[in-house]
């Protein structure tokens, strides 16, 4: 699932399989011209999120993505039960080099 803001794209981390992830993220960031994507992760997918950038960074667009602003903090989110619960988040962009 991908969201397009005014000029940061984000990969909102969820249940899918990570290649799925890296997958989205490699697509952004080479075909479709994008200089900068975000990895958008929140709760227990915060690790997963942190694994995506570094498999992308690291294995598929080794020496072509950098990492760029990272992000942290938390905030209040209603649970499947209408509870407010705080829950911790990170945002990580990559940057495509030039």
């Amino acid at each position: 699932m991908a969201e397009t803001t005014t000029d940061r794209r984000g990969i909102y981390i969820g249940d899918k399989p990570l290649m799925s992830y890296v997958t989205a993220v490699v697509m952004q960031l080479t075909s479709q011209n994008s200089d900068r994507t975000t990895i958008k992760g929140r709760g227990k997918f915060i690790s997963k999120a942190v694994d995506v950038a570094e498999v992308v960074r690291e294995r598929f667009l080794k020496d072509k993505a950098s990492l760029g602003e990272i992000r942290i903090g938390s905030g209040e989110f209603t649970n499947r039960e209408g509870r407010q619960v705080r829950v911790s988040t990170i945002e990580i962009d990559l940057v495509r080099k030039a």
